[in-house]
């Protein structure tokens, strides 16, 4: 096999657009983590190998059947369910919330797992059905996902919930839910807020009441809401330049290379560098709308559309809550961020995107 026919088998199954797109946002990030580790390599060659996993994995999910991801939907879904009750019952407590389970061998998040397994399943139940779609089919849709979003807010995870409820969304709504039940559940979250209210815990409580007025308590609970604040605002037009950002050299900035590193990347380049930024997402949004909109099967469809939906409210919830228009929930920006569980689930999510590019392809030839 020559290395011409080694390549183009290597990269057969792979989109080149939405590969280009991605490449862009974790050459991003790497850049970026240099500036917020105090020109330090450390974090930088961290990354660098958390991305070439996830993209062995991309790789791995880009060339695997269709089929074969539907059969995993299930195992998959009931798997996490079962590690998340372990987790209730057995979880490692850290920092006032259980959520790791120690397996022996080695320690697990099992929410990341449910990122991908709650859309999943609720993709593959809706295939299943689609024919004969009721309104007793999109209630039970809607338990699948609540029993793992329920588990994990109960540990407390607000923002891991957060983002599998809107995965689990994003699939009702693709797969035809109707806008007035949704207008109905709308209304019913807006009459139950007072006792959802009172089911936060109190920590989550201050998070809320200094998105209003982070200035009660600037150097504790709203600390980091106004240093962020801080950052993005003190970028100007065109930024501070590259390694010169004060807020985050002088340590100012908390959670530097993780969710507020867009703070970090707003303070350097600015209102410019943000649009540049912005685009690059836009650019990886519309790809997955485009290859979403082209899916020749029902479960295709449902699940390109969530991993794209999913992979936009990350990039929102960051964004807005470093900006200070939504509360801090500990989410990280997608693809930019240091981690490597968050980099290996949206690759992962990218992986099945490419597969169903790959399947559409083979359906028109």
């Amino acid at each position: 096999m020559t290395k011409r026919e080694f390549w183009h088998r290597f990269t057969a199954h792979l989109d080149p657009v939405l590969l280009l797109a991605i490449s862009l946002l974790m050459l991003t990030s790497l850049v970026v983590l240099y500036s917020a580790g105090d020109a330090s390599w450390h974090r930088v060659f961290a990354q660098l190998g958390n991305i070439v996993v996830a993209f062995a994995l991309m790789w791995a999910v880009a060339n695997m059947p269709l089929h074969y991801l539907m059969r995993s939907a299930v195992p998959l879904y009931l798997v996490g369910i079962l590690l998340l009750l372990g987790v209730a019952l057995f979880g490692e407590i850290s920092h006032g919330a259980r959520r790791w389970l120690n397996l022996g061998v080695a320690t697990i998040q099992p929410s990341e797992l449910m990122k991908i397994g709650v859309p999943l399943m609720m993709a593959w139940y809706f295939d299943k059905y689609e024919a004969t779609l009721t309104m007793k089919t999109y209630a039970i849709a809607a338990l699948l996902l609540l029993l793992p979003v329920g588990l994990i807010a109960k540990q407390p995870d607000l923002g891991t919930a957060i983002l599998i409820g809107a995965s689990g969304f994003y699939v009702l709504f693709l797969a035809g839910l109707s806008w007035r039940v949704m207008a109905g559940m709308v209304i019913a979250a807006a009459a139950s807020a007072p006792f959802l209210w009172g089911m936060l815990h109190d920590y989550q409580k201050h998070r809320i009441m200094m998105l209003l007025d982070p200035t009660k308590d600037a150097l504790g609970k709203g600390y980091h809401t106004i240093q962020g604040m801080i950052a993005v605002g003190s970028g100007g037009v065109f930024g501070k330049g590259y390694l010169n950002g004060t807020q985050t050299h002088l340590n100012f900035l908390p959670e530097s290379h993780t969710d507020f590193i867009f703070a970090v990347y707003s303070e350097e380049f600015g209102l410019f560098g943000n649009l540049l930024l912005l685009a690059m997402y836009l650019f990886v949004i519309l790809r997955g709308f485009v290859i979403t909109a082209n899916a020749s099967t029902y479960f295709t469809r449902l699940m390109a559309g969530s991993v794209t939906l999913t992979f936009f409210t990350y990039a929102f919830v960051n964004m807005g809550m470093v900006s200070g228009i939504l509360p801090v929930v500990g989410v990280p920006l997608p693809l930019v961020s240091y981690g490597g569980t968050s980099m290996l689930t949206l690759l992962l999510g990218f992986g099945i995107l490419m597969s169903v590019h790959t399947h559409q392809k083979l359906v028109k030839t």
